[in-house]
């Protein structure tokens, strides 16, 4: 893919370079966020992925089922598919697509320029919520037209923070495929790992209708703990104790794991 001239330009580094303050960081970051989100859609397929996967999830496994007419079950069905959209964003846009990008040519100039990597990284993070959000509204219209699920107002905000603290520890395992793997290798862990973790971690089918021993295991996958979390913010459930040690601890771990990766690639590449 060719490079994209509008992310940077030299009078968009002057600003950052000579301390210009926070208006040039802003202004690189949103050039940086306006230039991901070009070279995204300039690929059709992507988006559509992006946008139809979950809403079709949501068509087949919740909408034909007795519980779509009870408004609970439904509310918490929604929600556990949101969370899917929202963790195959992480797993693709930030895993795959960073991957992708570490290919170019472009991003080793990216790079190079006296900037930093806070307007790239922060642009990278902002493409993502887009696409998130975006894969979000048909989700919603989906639960709105064809099932009971009703979010009351006074919930929306807490379902918007339990949602981007459940997807912390999957940005993390994104970043880390990206930084760490070439574009095939990111793309064949990212599909081995989206569907395993979402169905055990219960964003398909609901852990209570797990046998034992595929509870126990789910009890402390990231994605049963981030599931179980916005359940909670939506429906008002109780939240087991195990799900804010077990969020931390994936959330901690992918972290590292993602730093060490943009290390150590940045190491390779640039020493």
């Amino acid at each position: 893919m060719s490079p994209t001239p509008t992310t940077a330009t030299p009078s968009d580094v002057t600003p950052a370079r000579t301390g210009g303050g926070r208006t040039g960081g802003l202004r690189l970051t949103a050039l940086h966020t306006r230039a991901q989100l070009l070279e995204t859609v300039r690929v059709p397929i992507a988006v559509i992925g992006t946008v139809v996967f979950p809403t079709l999830t949501m068509l087949f496994f919740v909408v034909p089922q007795p519980f779509a007419d009870d408004p609970a079950q439904a509310t918490a069905a929604t929600a556990q598919i949101s969370l899917f959209a929202v963790m195959s964003v992480c797993l693709f846009t930030y895993g795959v697509g960073v991957a992708e990008d570490r290919a170019l040519p472009w991003d080793s100039y990216l790079r190079t320029l006296p900037v930093g990597a806070g307007p790239r990284l922060a642009g990278r993070l902002l493409n993502g919520l887009a696409f998130a959000l975006v894969s979000l509204v048909p989700l919603v219209v989906v639960a709105w037209l064809l099932t009971a699920a009703a979010l009351p107002a006074d919930r929306l905000v807490l379902t918007a923070g339990a949602l981007a603290v459940a997807a912390l520890p999957m940005l993390g395992l994104g970043l880390w495929i990206g930084y760490g793997m070439s574009t095939k290798a990111a793309l064949a862990v990212a599909q081995v790992l989206l569907l395993p973790l979402a169905f055990g971690g219960g964003l398909f089918l609901p852990p209570q209708m797990f046998p034992g021993w595929l509870d126990a295991v789910s009890t402390w996958l990231p994605t049963r703990a981030g599931r179980d979390l916005v359940v909670s913010a939506t429906t008002g459930a109780d939240l087991p104790g195990t799900t804010w040690p077990v969020l931390a601890a994936w959330a901690l771990l992918t972290a590292v794991l993602a730093v060490r990766a943009y290390r150590r690639d940045e190491g390779r590449r640039f020493r």
